[in-house]
């Protein structure tokens, strides 16, 4: 478990899950992470949930901005958060974005994920939302 309150860059994971090969955005994000003072760790194409939550725990970070662009978030957005849960990880914010309806994002909140941006989100309007949402839960 993370300390409370720390003085580190907040460390987010870039997750790309599932049969998803359009990394373009993940990239940017990455990129505008690092560019904000963020420590970013990627995931790489192709991640599992449990390799997610895995790469989570290993690198203790505090954030995971999940990508997905094929479709599969009502299934592998919430695998990603009850894989965290199964670690007992409950003190990292969780964001999801690509081209997710709208319809789908209170399932994907009430599942657990903090917030889901869509296509054309104002790369500050993220940054800003996770530096808010980890400030939360480093004073917990």
């Amino acid at each position: 478990m993370k300390q409370k309150a720390q003085a580190r860059n907040i460390k987010i994971l870039v997750a790309k899950l599932g049969l998803d090969g359009h990394d373009r955005g993940a990239l940017v994000l990455c990129r505008a992470f690092r560019d904000a003072g963020m420590e970013v760790i990627y995931s790489g194409l192709f991640a599992t949930p449990e390799r997610v939550a895995q790469i989570a725990e290993d690198e203790d970070v505090d954030a995971i901005a999940m990508s997905l662009l094929n479709g599969a978030h009502g299934t592998l957005f919430p695998r990603v958060v009850k894989a965290l849960k199964k670690k007992k990880i409950n003190d990292v914010l969780v964001v999801g974005g690509g081209v997710i309806p709208e319809i789908d994002h209170k399932d994907l909140i009430k599942g657990g994920v903090d917030h889901v941006f869509g296509p054309g989100t104002p790369l500050p309007t993220i940054i800003n939302h996770i530096n808010t949402g980890v400030g939360k839960l480093r004073k917990i």
